[in-house]
C-alpha cells in the first residue's frame, strides 16, 4: 500500500476516534448547573407538589402484583473517569502515527518532480502506443472469427458441406 493511502487510511481512523470520543464525552457527561437562575437539571419541578409523584391514596387502591419482580441485573459499572483519558490517549497516538506518515514522504523540489512527471508521461506514451497495437490486432482477430462464425452458420443454415 503507497504512502498516500495509509494516510488517507489513518486520517479516516482519526477521525473516527474523534467523533467517538466526542459523541461519549457528551453522552457521558454529568448535568452541569450554568446558573442559579436556570432550573436545576436533575430536579426540574423542585416544589413539594410534585405532579410526577403518585398521590397518597392511589397506592392504596392499585392491586398488588401477585409475581414479585426479578432483582434487577446490576451493569457493568463503567469508569467514566478513565474513559475519556483512554480516548484521548487513543486519538493522540493517532495523530502521532499521522504525523510519522507525513514525515515518511519523500521531499523533492518542484524540478525533480517535473522531471518525474515527464518520465511518468512518456512512460504512458508508450504504453498507450503498445495498448493501442494490441486494440488494433484484437479487432481484426475478431473480424476474422465473426467471418468464419458468419461463414459456418451459412453452411448449417444452408445445409452445405464445409469447404
Amino acid at each position: 500500500m503507497d504512502i498516500i493511502s495509509q494516510l488517507q487510511e489513518q486520517l479516516n481512523e482519526m477521525a473516527m476516534v474523534a467523533v467517538n470520543t466526542f459523541g461519549t464525552l457528551q453522552r457521558d457527561a454529568p448535568p452541569v448547573r450554568l446558573s442559579t437562575s436556570y432550573p436545576d437539571p436533575l430536579n426540574p419541578n423542585p416544589s413539594p407538589e410534585d405532579p410526577a409523584a403518585p398521590a397518597p391514596g392511589a397506592a392504596a387502591a392499585s392491586p398488588a402484583p401477585a409475581v414479585p419482580a426479578p432483582p434487577p441485573q446490576p451493569q457493568p459499572a463503567l469508569d467514566l473517569a478513565e474513559q475519556p483519558k483512554a480516548m484521548s490517549h487513543a486519538l493522540v497516538l493517532a495523530a502521532k502515527k499521522f504525523d510519522a506518515l507525513v514525515a515518511a514522504l519523500p521531499l523533492s523540489s518542484e524540478d525533480d518532480q517535473m522531471k518525474r512527471i515527464e518520465e511518468l508521461q512518456a512512460e504512458n506514451e508508450v504504453l498507450g502506443l503498445e495498448l493501442q497495437k494490441q486494440l488494433e490486432a484484437a479487432e481484426l482477430e475478431l473480424r476474422r472469427v465473426e467471418t468464419l462464425f458468419n461463414e459456418a452458420t451459412d453452411n448449417c443454415i444452408n445445409l452445405k458441406k464445409p469447404d
